[in-house]
């Protein structure tokens, strides 16, 4: 079932993204935690909604950022199926799909492959990062 990141014209707070979290066993909770740490870092403009049951991450209106927890692993979701081809060399070692990208419940994703996926991301909805701080 479809869940926008606005509900009723109110934009979702980082709260929910919290409980998200919050009801997540160890050491899930742990690295899903670091990940949201590092989208926020590279993207501290961006707010943070519930996209698809899954916390996400938008910027001007569109969605270029989110991550969900399963059973055995944790997923990176781009939100868009033409992030994982253009950067093949540097998910090597990773599972995709054409959505999704699995890591461990126990290991975060590399910070600057996450600048890397969201850089692409903006690029390709036509939005830049700003100047690194």
């Amino acid at each position: 079932m479809f869940t926008p990141c606005v509900r009723q014209n109110i934009a979702v707070s980082a709260v929910e993204i919290d409980e998200y979290i919050a009801h997540l066993d160890e050491p899930k909770r742990t690295t899903l935690g670091q990940l949201r740490e590092t989208i926020l870092r590279v993207i501290p403009e961006s707010e943070q909604c519930i996209s698809y049951r899954m916390p996400a991450f938008r910027m001007h209106g569109k969605v270029v950022a989110g991550f969900a927890a399963f059973k055995n692993h944790l997923s990176y979701l781009p939100h868009s199926g033409s992030v994982f081809p253009e950067l093949r060399d540097d998910l090597a070692g990773y599972q995709t799909s054409s959505g999704a990208l699995r890591f461990p419940v126990d290991i975060p994703l590399p910070e600057e492959l996450v600048r890397k996926l969201i850089e692409t991301r903006l690029r390709h909805i036509g939005e830049h990062l700003p100047p690194s701080r």
